[in-house]
This record gives structure tokens, C-alpha cells and sequence, in this order.
């Protein structure tokens, strides 16, 4: 029987969301809660900046060095948003990459995270997409080392909301430093989740969920998996409506669910419910993926202040405990 044999990661937004919760602190805490890897979020370099009275440049250098004196990997900066299709003159989408590559490499991370486009002021034209996709994986492998794209895709994504849409992309991007993050979330609120009744499930999610599972573990190829983000999600109680205190007019109500309700897997404490264990009995044991699984969440109750890096990466260790005890005696709800 396989077991979930992987490297963990942590995004530093799953270690606070406070502006005082500072990268360095989150980087220790991640490393003596047993992370060995570490998805830096460009906001929270930018406040260390700041807060060191820095350039990025720099301020991406002692990063580097603080993880290597604990043994812990950058494995990406994140999250590079709305690039592809976009009508904002390419070049200068471009230019920006090349800016966050450039701190990538000082970091030291293999991937830039490229979230697929949920923006409004873009172009459908799948052409158009692939060959942006492909000049920006271009520009990450102009330059040793490499930065590979880990391109992922979101449930409220506007072109490419599922792994099937992503990984036609990537087949067609066909470039070796252009693969997919998948994230559970993203799985799970496109077709199982929902936000809009009590049960917090679609009638027949369990059913499409099973049959996608059952794809991927048959035809999806490991070598465009670059790495996969785990988080729960909880249950909306009321469901989710315009009178909702999160509402926000125009915003994908699964997007809204992302920004405050993605507990650690398995956090049932809270509100979590969602399938994560079977999502990863598939993309992780039964696929026999053994690379990087980074816990990826937003939760609102970070928020505060009083809440410290410490506290979170003890909340994450404990969550992949109960999630390798669960794998070890699954019991499926699909």
C-alpha cells in the first residue's frame, strides 16, 4: 500500500494574515513545526521590506539565508495574478515577471505560482493565451537557474477552472518548465462545494468529484504536476446570499469563500468539511505523487493580531498529522 510520502510546505499566508506577523518569524515557526518548504507570498516580502527599511532585492537575500540556515526550501513566490489575456500591453505584463523572477532566483524558489486569469478586462482567444503562457515560460528559462510556472487553476478561473482545462494549456504551452499547481480547494469548490445551501454540497458532487479523482489518477501525467496546495474550507451557515457581511458585488462567491474560510485540513474546530482526504488518497497515494504538498490557507481568524506565526505552524503540524492518520484508514464519503 502506498502512504503519503511527500515534502511539506507551507504558504506564509496560511502563518498569519496580520500585517505584524512578520516573514521571518513565519519562516522560523514553518521550520520547527516540520516545513521543509516554504511558498513565500509577495505581499508579505514587500511588508518585510518595508519594515527593514530595504529594497526587495536584499530583503528576498536574507530571506534566502534564514532558510538555509534552518533547512528550509523556497519553493515559490506567489501568487503572479491575471497575466495571461490580459489587454494591458504585454510587455509590460512581461516586465513585471521579469521583476518578480528576478526575486525568485535571489530566493531561490523553483516556481513562480501563476494563478489562470479570473480578471474582466481580458481576451478569450485561447491562442492569445497560450502564446503570453509560452513567452512567460520563455522568460523563466532564459536566465539560469530556471523558474519554472506552476500554473493553477481556480474554481472561479474565467478560461481554465479545472485540472483538465489547465493541463490542455500546459499540453499545448508545451514548454518543461510550464506545469500545474493543483490546489484541493479549488477542486473541491468547483464541484462538490457549494455555498449556497444548507447541506454545503452539490446534489450530485459526490459523483462528479469521484468521476474527476478517478480521471486524474488514470491520465493525468506526473510530470506536469509541480506541486499541490492542501486546505479545508468551511461550511456557509447561512448560505452564502447579497445579504451576506463577506458579499461583495461582482466577486465569485467561491472566491469571497478563499479569502475567509480556508481552515487547515481536516480543522473540523473550524468549520472545515470538506473532502480533503479523498482529494488527496487520489493526487497524492493513489497517483504515487511524492513532491511537494503545501498547505495554502486563509483563514480570517489570522487576521488578528494577538494571533502569531507560532500558533499557525503548530495548527498546520497538527493538521498533517490528522490527515496522514486519515489516509492511513480512509473512509471515503465518494
Amino acid at each position: 500500500m502506498r502512504t503519503f510520502d511527500i515534502k511539506p510546505a507551507i504558504g506564509t499566508s496560511s502563518l498569519g494574515l496580520h500585517p505584524s506577523q512578520s516573514l521571518d518569524d513565519k519562516v522560523l515557526a514553518a521550520a520547527r513545526h516540520g516545513f521543509t518548504g516554504i511558498e513565500v507570498v509577495y505581499d508579505d516580502l514587500e511588508r518585510y521590506s518595508a519594515s527593514q527599511k530595504i529594497d526587495m532585492a536584499l530583503a528576498a537575500g536574507r530571506i534566502r539565508r534564514l532558510c538555509l540556515e534552518n533547512g528550509v526550501d523556497v519553493l515559490a513566490l506567489c501568487p503572479f495574478e491575471n497575466f495571461e489575456g490580459h489587454k494591458s500591453p504585454l510587455g509590460e505584463r512581461l516586465a513585471a515577471a521579469d521583476r518578480w523572477m528576478k526575486l525568485a532566483r535571489i530566493l531561490g524558489a523553483t516556481y513562480l505560482q501563476v494563478p489562470a486569469q479570473y480578471g474582466k478586462d481580458v481576451v478569450g482567444d485561447e491562442t492569445v493565451i497560450v502564446s503570453e503562457l509560452q513567452q512567460l515560460a520563455d522568460l523563466g528559462s532564459s536566465t539560469e537557474p530556471v523558474i519554472s510556472i506552476a500554473y493553477e487553476p481556480m474554481s472561479w478561473s474565467i478560461f481554465c477552472s479545472t485540472w483538465q482545462d489547465a493541463l490542455r494549456i500546459a499540453n499545448l504551452v508545451n514548454r518543461p518548465n510550464f506545469g500545474l499547481c493543483l490546489d484541493s480547494f479549488h477542486i473541491a469548490t468547483k464541484l462538490w462545494g457549494s455555498p449556497y445551501n444548507t447541506q454545503g454540497k452539490y446534489p450530485d458532487g459526490d459523483q462528479l468529484l469521484a468521476r474527476s479523482l478517478r480521471e486524474f489518477v488514470e491520465s493525468f501525467p506526473l510530470e506536469k504536476l509541480f506541486y499541490i496546495q492542501l486546505s479545508d474550507g468551511e461550511r456557509f451557515d447561512p448560505p452564502f446570499s447579497e445579504k451576506h457581511p463577506w458579499y461583495i458585488e461582482g466577486e465569485a462567491a467561491e472566491f469571497t469563500w478563499s479569502k475567509h474560510a480556508r481552515p487547515f485540513p481536516l480543522e473540523t474546530e473550524c468549520g472545515g468539511y470538506m473532502p480533503v482526504t479523498e482529494i488527496v488518497q487520489a493526487l497524492v497515494v493513489a497517483k504515487g505523487f511524492s513532491g511537494w504538498v503545501s498547505l495554502e490557507c486563509f483563514d480570517r481568524r489570522t487576521r488578528d493580531a494577538s494571533v502569531q506565526p507560532e500558533d499557525c505552524a503548530m495548527k498546520a503540524g497538527r493538521s498533517m498529522k490528522r490527515l496522514q492518520s486519515a489516509l492511513q484508514a480512509p473512509k471515503s464519503r465518494l
